[in-house]
């Protein structure tokens, strides 16, 4: 193993800065509560840590795509806590809720029908959220099913209404025209069911304004980071760090290739370096050519990712570093991929995708180190 415990890359995840992001997204909707969203294991920084850090903060209500995920987050945090599962109970599972105590999102009247069922089966009312289709055609019930369960109140029956919830398709565009048409009928939609708690607005929905907050707003990847609002300074703190460890410097003549396909031709003598991380620890292709790392001694400088990137690795060109007067970097040096002179949004433009993908794409070969600088 290589001098502190990692090889090509490492991937630092600042729980203190998540912990922060989530007390200012609750500072910005004031009156209503801030939930979070932690799929995808939290976006791919850690179930475990991130779901313990938003408890810590004072989050009490979860959200998690599928039931598994759910039933791992459960015995994390505490029974005082709610985990809605977004895509509900897949059929046959419905019962499985019950087991992690788990709140299942009802995006359909078979959903419903299946929680009903349940219900009368367990002698009780059962707690479920609605999910109502207000525009973006994604999940949720229609306008006709939602006519529907107005008209036929027996349709419910058993089921507890814990919240009533929709989810926005152009929030982090503030002025495009589907953010009021989907307030408007997520009003429309609501009001024809019973009295319940309203959720709208995601990450970038709370920077629409208070007409979107309702009683609970589920950020996801506005607590690590991501910007809200494309275009916009972010309010949010950055929450990682992505560094990866030289593996070896060489010179390159002039008119030798580098990498595979010979995409990168060497117009003069040029000093390279060879990082160990590449496509296969989800670090995207498409850098290639495009992408930039940083020598953290050396923040202002720019050093271009050159040639195609490997499964395991990627080539950098040396040249602006050196020419700076710095010395060449020994092998294990540590360059920067993500960090505070690359951030993870602007990593993303660079490679035609969003943040969100970014980082749930970053693999399992990492090196993660969580930390909380609050700890020492």
């Amino acid at each position: 193993m290589e001098r502190d415990g990692w090889e090509g890359g490492r991937l630092l995840i600042n729980l203190a800065a998540i912990a922060e992001n989530y007390a200012r997204l609750c500072a910005r909707v004031g009156s209503a509560e801030c939930g979070a969203a932690v799929k995808a294991n939290a976006y791919g920084l850690g179930l475990k840590n991130v779901g313990q850090t938003l408890y810590e903060a004072g989050c009490r209500t979860f959200f998690v795509a599928h039931l598994a995920e759910g039933a791992a987050l459960r015995p994390l945090i505490g029974q005082d806590s709610r985990i809605f599962v977004l895509h509900g109970p897949p059929p046959g599972t419905a019962n499985a809720c019950l087991t992690h105590h788990l709140v299942p999102v009802l995006n359909s009247l078979q959903q419903v029908q299946e929680w009903q069922t349940l219900a009368h089966a367990q002698g009780r009312p059962l707690a479920a959220a609605l999910q109502v289709d207000s525009g973006m055609s994604r999940f949720g019930l229609t306008e006709a099913e939602v006519d529907y369960l107005a008209t036929q109140p027996q349709a419910l029956a058993g089921i507890q209404v814990a919240l009533v919830m929709s989810h926005l398709g152009c929030a982090d565009t503030p002025d495009h025209p589907l953010n009021h048409q989907q307030l408007a009928t997520f009003i429309t939609l609501k009001n024809r069911l019973p009295a319940a708690p309203a959720s709208l607005a995601a990450s970038s929905g709370i920077f629409l304004g208070p007409d979107w907050h309702f009683d609970l707003v589920r950020p996801g990847a506005a607590l690590y980071g991501i910007a809200p609002t494309a275009g916009q300074p972010n309010p949010l703190r950055a929450t990682i760090r992505l560094q990866a460890r030289v593996i070896q410097t060489r010179q390159v003549p002039a008119g030798a290739c580098v990498g595979y396909g010979a995409a990168f031709t060497a117009q003069h003598q040029t000093p390279i370096a060879l990082l160990g991380i590449g496509y296969g620890d989800g670090f995207p292709r498409r850098l290639g050519q495009r992408g930039f790392v940083i020598c953290p001694d050396w923040p202002d400088i720019k050093l271009p990712i050159i040639g195609r990137i490997s499964m395991d690795s990627l080539a950098v060109d040396l040249t602006p570093l050196l020419a700076a007067g710095a010395p060449p970097p020994p092998t294990g040096a540590v360059f920067d991929l993500i960090g505070p002179h690359m951030p993870l949004d602007e990593v993303a433009h660079l490679a035609d995708t969003i943040g969100y993908e970014l980082l749930t794409d970053l693999g399992t070969r990492y090196h993660r180190l969580h930390y909380d600088p609050r700890k020492g």
